[in-house]
């Protein structure tokens, strides 16, 4: 049996945490049934010693101090009242923590509230402030909308007056001359000096100064302007008047005529330097989709019969309906690709990095071209060139039957395509061949000497871009064409030395691809030999 001077003790503090430790203190003490059943006299001394020593007032303390110094016989009394007085501190501490309880609740259940309401109130102004703006937005809206039609009204009464003082200054030019001070000009347009071209259009122009100008005749400028009209002509607007056809062609075929800056072109013609260079590809593309067609085209049977009897008439080879030749455009390096387009053997000759891409053509006899391939990069060799051109699969494709064109050592001997010998140790006969198949080759090689010559813009680098270069060196093509069907000559535009065309050859991997064409190549040779058509220059 446990003393109650043994038993553990409850602290001692006062207040409602004190109690409390009270509390938990008796309730374990009931929650022991072994002590309660060992003895009933030990409740009530752990009662006694449990409460705590405070100040409950006068006569508490005297039934304290009374219970304390009591008999034994009087200690049931004593007991019973200690044990209400316990039960009375255990409902008002039970009250006060009620009590505690629920003004925490009320106090939460305000706050809550407040909360609430503020946060009803912050949304209202934001709906309001939201309301109010999206309003001055719509007004704002409105109001510009109204000052730009406004605007487009003012400017419209202005062009027509300007237009009306213009016509009427015109009308009275003659009869009154401008007074001192007084300079016209139009709504948005920068002031330039067109006095060349003026000077170039006018029909008292030397028809020498204006074929050395633009590389051809008046009549076949004139020509070209009209088949044109219709593709690169524009309307008249109401701030500003179209720049006329003739002006717009003379643009293009000046800077394909002289490869000039086109800072130097504008000042020229009056124009601005984003103006000229979009009138270039303008009319270059109207060049390649209108006059491509009747200029540049594969020869059909009675043309193909006409070149054959040219081409054995001044050489003696038969069946040959064209010379083939392939060039290097130089271009700046591109963004992409570059060792694509890096050109090797010009860069060892020049000592100085060069790209470029090729420009692949067939000529007739007249040095007029009937097939072009235009684009692939300057690194590839001819004979790769050759494979990824039209002519290729038109040649596949079985065109070139009982046909042939004749090119240089670059490109393979093929069933359509006849080569010179390349071996060494060559035969009499073999190099009578190669001095006529190279005569052939010069017509081609003439031809494009030609095409740089006329236009000056493909011997040096150009500012064209590279997805635009392949239009413009079809106009080019189609260009030398019309000029060379019409009889136009070179006329020396400067004193400086005339252009000379260099192309170093490549050599195939397979320089023979048909057994066939290897039997009429040497049949040819001896025939040329021995009917007389053979040269002796190679003695």
């Amino acid at each position: 049996m446990r003393s109650p001077s043994s038993a553990p003790r409850p602290s001692s503090g006062g207040g409602i945490g004190a109690a409390d430790d009270d509390f938990a203190f008796y309730y374990s003490f009931f929650q022991d049934p072994n002590t309660a059943a060992a003895s009933p006299l030990a409740l009530d001394d752990a009662l006694a010693l449990a409460m705590p020593r405070r100040k409950r007032g006068g006569d508490d303390d005297d039934d304290d101090r009374k219970d304390a110094h009591a008999p034994a016989g009087a200690g049931a009394g004593g007991r019973k009242r200690s044990i209400a007085k316990i039960l009375t501190s255990l409902a008002a501490i039970e009250a006060e923590g009620h009590t505690d309880s629920a003004g925490a609740a009320d106090a939460s259940r305000r706050e809550l509230a407040l909360l609430e309401s503020n946060a009803d109130h912050k949304s209202q102004a934001m709906m309001d402030y939201y309301a109010k703006m999206e309003g001055s937005f719509d007004a704002d809206a409105q109001s510009e909308a109204a000052a730009r039609s406004k605007r487009s009204r003012l400017s419209a009464s202005a062009a027509a007056v300007v237009a009306a003082e213009e016509g009427a200054a015109a009308s009275t030019a003659a009869n009154s001359p401008p007074r001192a001070g007084q300079h016209q000009r139009r709504l948005w347009v920068k002031d330039r000096s067109q006095a060349w071209w003026d000077t170039c259009n006018s029909p008292d122009f030397p028809e020498q100064e204006f074929r050395r100008a633009f590389r051809m005749g008046r009549e076949t400028f004139d020509m070209i302007c009209e088949a044109l009209g219709s593709a690169v002509a524009k309307e008249d607007t109401m701030l500003r008047a179209a720049i006329p056809v003739r002006q717009r062609v003379a643009v293009c075929i000046w800077r394909l005529a002289t490869g000039e800056p086109l800072r130097l072109v504008s000042k020229r013609f009056g124009l601005g330097i984003s103006t000229c260079h979009k009138l270039v590809l303008e009319v270059c593309g109207a060049i390649k989709s209108v006059l491509m067609p009747r200029f540049l085209q594969w020869p059909d049977e009675a043309a193909a019969g006409r070149f054959k009897e040219g081409f054995e008439r001044s050489f003696g080879v038969p069946g040959v309906i064209g010379a083939m030749y392939t060039t290097h455009i130089p271009i700046i390096a591109p963004k992409i690709s570059v060792a694509a387009y890096f050109n090797r053997r010009h860069t060892e000759r020049n000592q100085k990095t060069s790209y470029s891409i090729t420009l692949q053509g067939v000529v007739g006899p007249d040095r007029a071209f009937t097939d072009v391939c235009i684009g692939w990069p300057g690194s590839m060799a001819d004979d790769v060139v050759l494979e990824k051109s039209m002519l290729h699969q038109r040649a596949a494709a079985g065109m070139m039957h009982d046909a042939c064109l004749v090119g240089g050592a670059s490109y393979p001997l093929m069933d359509w395509v006849m080569v010179p010998y390349t071996h060494q140790n060559l035969t009499w006969t073999q190099h009578a061949f190669n001095e006529k198949v190279g005569d052939i080759r010069n017509v081609a090689v003439d031809a494009f000497l030609r095409l740089k010559t006329r236009w000056a813009c493909l011997q040096k680098r150009t500012e064209v871009k590279l997805q635009d270069l392949p239009v413009v060196l079809g106009a080019c093509c189609v260009l030398h064409n019309i000029c060379e069907m019409r009889g136009e000559e070179l006329e020396p535009s400067s004193p400086d030395p005339p252009f000379e065309l260099f192309d170093d050859d490549t050599t195939p991997e397979v320089p023979v691809r048909s057994e066939a064409a290897k039997h009429e190549r040497d049949s040819i040779a001896h025939n040329l030999l021995h009917r007389g058509f053979a040269g002796t220059t190679f003695f």
